[in-house]
């Protein structure tokens, strides 16, 4: 399951929406945070957030957060789980306004 596509994600979601939500709360219970600590972003040591700005400049990085704050808005009505992706755009903004200080 941690390969498949959003659009297999959708598909599972659409056909068995209760071995989906059993798989969530699963990810829960074990401590995944799918808005702010996902565990599929932080593989050896690194979180990807902080990989991502390393390999930017700074306004490379702010871009990058207010793009990511978009995609977010964009498509929270389409994609099964819009609160989760209203949280996550706010993660995103919430970021780019403290690199703004």
């Amino acid at each position: 399951m941690v390969d498949a596509s959003p659009q297999e994600w959708n598909e599972l979601r659409e056909k068995h929406p209760e071995l989906i939500e059993k798989y969530e709360n699963f990810l829960n219970e074990v401590g995944d945070d799918p808005v702010n600590n996902p565990n599929h972003y932080n593989t050896g040591g690194v979180e990807c957030i902080e990989g991502i700005e390393s390999s930017m400049s700074p306004n490379a990085f702010l871009g990058y957060l207010k793009g990511n704050c978009m995609k977010y808005m964009w498509r929270y009505e389409y994609k099964g789980k819009p609160l989760e992706d209203l949280e996550k755009a706010q993660w995103y903004l919430n970021l780019l306004i403290e690199r703004n200080k």
